[in-house]
């Protein structure tokens, strides 16, 4: 079984940044970088521009569809509080992305594919719905029968996941294959560079 890569080093290289879940080095863009001689190209932007950069790029990292992310963005916005943070724990709460955070998927892809194929349990109820939006005090574990799996095995197996760094907001009990949440998911607990502010701009606009 392979695992999959959520994101292609085509679309990190249109972005002229990486974005995808490669090793550090894989990257098509860090290996053009590396080349003699070789350079990323990029070009001045718009302020319209730079604010649909930062909306694609969100929207790449999360696997998600324009209508959707839309609706997140509205949502968001309506909630007490900065628009940008609350965008971000809502897209942070997916259970999809807690799947990726804990280290059961290579990727937000391969991690999505493994929550649609019913393997997650959330309080003990099958979940398979990426979407789903997990909140504090839920427990979120793999199924008994799909720790029996090959797929769970090359989980066990695989060093890269192993030395993935669980947030602040998830205490993970790997060994058991479940973690419960904690806290509400927090900017400063999010390592991806996504200026949230540019994206509520860019839908304040339209």
């Amino acid at each position: 079984m392979k695992l999959r890569t959520s994101i292609s080093c085509k679309d990190c290289v249109r972005m002229g940044e990486k974005l995808c879940s490669k090793p550090a080095g894989k990257c098509g863009v860090e290996r053009r970088r590396l080349r003699r001689n070789a350079f990323v190209p990029s070009r001045r932007l718009s302020d319209y521009g730079t604010q649909l950069k930062e909306k694609q790029k969100a929207r790449l990292i999360y696997g998600i569809m324009e209508r959707q992310f839309r609706n997140y963005v509205n949502k968001a916005s309506k909630m007490d509080g900065v628009a940008g943070e609350n965008l971000l724990s809502i897209l942070e709460s997916r259970l999809d992305n807690v799947v990726f955070r804990l280290g059961f998927g290579r990727s937000r892809a391969h991690s999505r594919q493994m929550v649609s194929h019913g393997h997650f349990l959330v309080n003990g109820v099958k979940v398979d719905v990426p979407s789903f939006k997990v909140r504090q005090g839920d427990k979120v574990e793999i199924s008994t029968k799909s720790k029996k799996s090959e797929m769970y095995k090359l989980i066990e197996a695989d060093e890269e996941l192993a030395e993935r760094v669980v947030p602040d907001w998830i205490k993970s009990d790997k060994g058991e294959g479940s973690a419960d949440i904690i806290a509400r998911p927090e900017t400063d607990d999010m390592e991806i560079g996504i200026q949230t502010r540019l994206i509520i701009e860019y839908y304040s606009r339209r």
